[in-house]
């Protein structure tokens, strides 16, 4: 089992240490702020404002901490691991990595030993006692490192959170049917991170696709959750090798991509991009990979007006209820063939794979049946619009 002073060895030092130490920290303040700004570059400037209040109150503080360990192992250091995890913090907050703030520890872990180790020996400490005080001060070192780091990650969290909330609300502002002044978008725009394209298109996705394909896709593009599916804005769709991208992007995942425009129209892009994905997720429009919603109006169209193509289909198509199931499909299947190639009989037959002769044996039978809906043109619309509506619902 491992003893408390592996992990805290300042435990095992006499209190005694604290005594003989203490008079040093001021010095060993001065010392280690100096040597910080002379190997650190990122700390090389004037100890000023906010940056210098902070750096000398962590050193204070450290030594500080220290001593009071020593005296006093089972006190704990309480809110005083605040300030390191507050010094993580703000490495982020300016925009650095952790790594100037690692190499200020380590001086200061080296330069305390140096005058600490110096007044030991004055002080003719027991060399066990000197190897235990050398442990004690690197391992204190690594527990204010770690305070850095939890606080680093912490604000850094907290930072991707407020970024995919201000992208969020632009996003719904961007697709909500309520127009929004100029002013205001930029100004969601600027707070989102994010530059108003000149042509943008929406993109949707099953919601757990979102992460992978938001990954896949431009760097400029914009992805939050929306309404029960994912939402990807991609700016300039239509740019130099941006529609390959998007399609290597999307690979097999299934998304629906809406048309181009202006920032206006981008509502209009979102709503048919949806309405195409729950399409393709009831099988009426391809359900494997990028499907481009220019290139299925037609289909989109008949799937959104499904019930009215149902009341459509129960009126036009009644005079095949009388038929056997299989001659009744046989019928549909050549009225289909006849509103897509206006009757001809060659280019049914193709269709069909069937003989010629038996595609106008077929049509004849349908004009028995349908009889002038054949030859009129509304007519002949709206068995189309049934006839597909039943073909994609199947």
């Amino acid at each position: 089992m491992t003893k408390s002073w592996d992990l805290e060895p300042w435990r095992a030092l006499p209190a005694e240490v604290a005594d003989l130490i203490e008079p040093e920290l001021e010095p060993v303040t001065a010392e280690i702020l100096a040597t910080i700004a002379k190997q650190v570059p990122e700390y090389a400037r004037p100890l000023e404002g906010s940056f210098g209040r902070g750096l000398r109150t962590g050193v204070v503080e450290a030594l500080r901490q220290f001593v009071a360990l020593i005296r006093d192992s089972d006190a704990g250091r309480g809110m005083g691991r605040e300030v390191y995890v507050e010094l993580g913090r703000g490495e982020l907050r300016q925009g650095r990595t952790l790594d100037s703030l690692q190499a200020a520890y380590r001086v200061g872990a080296r330069v305390a030993w140096r005058r600490l180790a110096t007044a030991g020996r004055r002080a003719d400490l027991d060399p066990e006692v000197l190897s235990l005080l050398a442990e004690a001060i690197f391992a204190y070192i690594d527990e204010l490192s770690a305070d850095s780091v939890e606080g680093y990650a912490e604000a850094q969290s907290e930072a991707e959170d407020e970024r995919r909330r201000r992208r969020r609300e632009l996003v719904l502002l961007l697709t909500g049917e309520s127009p929004v002044p100029e002013p205001d978008l930029r100004a969601a725009a600027q707070a989102a991170a994010w530059t108003l394209p000149r042509s943008v298109a929406a993109l949707a996705c099953a919601e757990g696709q979102l992460a992978t394909l938001g990954h896949r896709l431009p760097a400029d593009s914009l992805a939050t959750p929306l309404e029960e599916a994912g939402c990807i804005l991609i700016p300039d769709p239509g740019g130099p090798g941006r529609a390959v991208q998007i399609e290597r992007a999307t690979g097999k995942h299934l998304a629906a991509l809406g048309p181009a425009g202006p920032i206006s129209q981008l509502p209009s892009s979102w709503s048919l991009a949806r309405s195409a994905l729950r399409a393709s997720e009831a099988g009426a429009l391809p359900a494997d990979g990028l499907v481009r919603v220019e290139e299925q109006l037609g289909e989109l169209l008949v799937f959104e007006a499904g019930a009215l193509a149902t009341r459509i289909a129960a009126r036009r198509l009644a005079p095949l209820d009388s038929l056997a199931a299989k001659a009744q499909a046989r019928m549909r299947e050549t009225a289909l063939a006849y509103v897509r190639h206006q009757g001809n009989a060659v280019e049914m037959a193709a269709a069909l794979h069937i003989h010629p002769q038996t595609a106008r044996n077929r049509t004849t039978r349908l004009r028995e049946l349908l009889g002038d809906q054949l030859d009129d043109p509304d007519a002949r619309f709206e068995l189309e619009i049934a006839l597909r509506s039943e073909a994609i619902s199947a």
